[in-house]
């Protein structure tokens, strides 16, 4: 006895014992499941549906998910030169062992039908309907349930809120006994850590530069020739005068 047999948008003429790579199923190894999209049933007396047979069924075991054979597309635009593209894919497979062919009760045989071969059962339909809902449900009653928490959250929010102008003042705010070095012409934030990790901190320490520690501080801030250009020793002189 043989079957025709429809899943995956393909047809395929089965017997018991057959092993066959079909597009990939939702079903782990050593899953039992149905096909009950079943076109013909052929034997003695042969059957052809219109367009499936009623209560046919072709039954199998999972062997293994698999992938198959790597396939390269070269795909090259006319009058596009620059446009040349390769691409390469495999196949997501599921291998399957036919055990058993049904002429009649497989809509009662209990065994699940293949997910993704487009004959799942009414039930399952329901019933996977039912948990999604289950599942959307579950979020609402748990905010429903906690009002009061939120409520207590709030006045943390505003405190939290009110504490974080405090701490940017702070951390805007020089150290005490710091110039701000900012006011000498080109240096920045950046340029200004800097200086103060090289232990510069004060427009005296600059006034009383030397044309040695010039070139020093030339090299450690990578800045050859910036210190005379921007005239930052008399800078500081007159910010120190001030």
């Amino acid at each position: 006895m043989f079957a025709v047999m429809k899943t995956g948008g393909k047809q395929y003429r089965v017997q018991a014992g057959d092993v066959l790579r079909l597009e990939k199923l939702a079903a782990d190894a050593g899953d039992k499941i149905q096909f009950n999209d079943i076109l013909m049933v052929g034997g003695d007396s042969p059957v052809v549906g219109a367009p499936f047979v009623s209560g046919a069924a072709v039954q199998a075991e999972v062997i293994d998910q698999i992938r198959g054979e790597k396939l390269i597309h070269f795909v090259k635009r006319r009058r596009k030169h620059g446009s040349q593209r390769t691409k390469g894919h495999r196949q997501y497979l599921t291998l399957v062992k036919v055990t058993d062919i049904l002429e009649k009760g497989g809509d009662k045989s209990g065994v699940r039908a293949a997910i993704g071969a487009g004959s799942i059962p009414a039930a399952e339909k329901k019933a996977a309907k039912a948990e999604a809902a289950e599942k959307k449900a579950a979020p609402k009653k748990a905010e429903a349930k906690k009002p009061a928490a939120k409520k207590a959250e709030a006045p943390k929010a505003a405190a939290k809120e009110k504490a974080a102008p405090a701490k940017a003042e702070k951390k805007a705010a020089p150290k005490a006994g710091n110039d701000d070095l900012k006011q000498l012409s080109g240096v920045g934030p950046a340029l200004e850590k800097k200086l103060h990790a090289a232990g510069v901190t004060s427009f005296a320490q600059i006034a009383a530069w030397t044309e040695a520690d010039i070139a020093e501080f030339d090299e450690k801030l990578s800045f050859k020739g910036r210190i005379e250009r921007e005239g930052w020793v008399a800078q500081a002189k007159e910010l120190t005068g001030k």
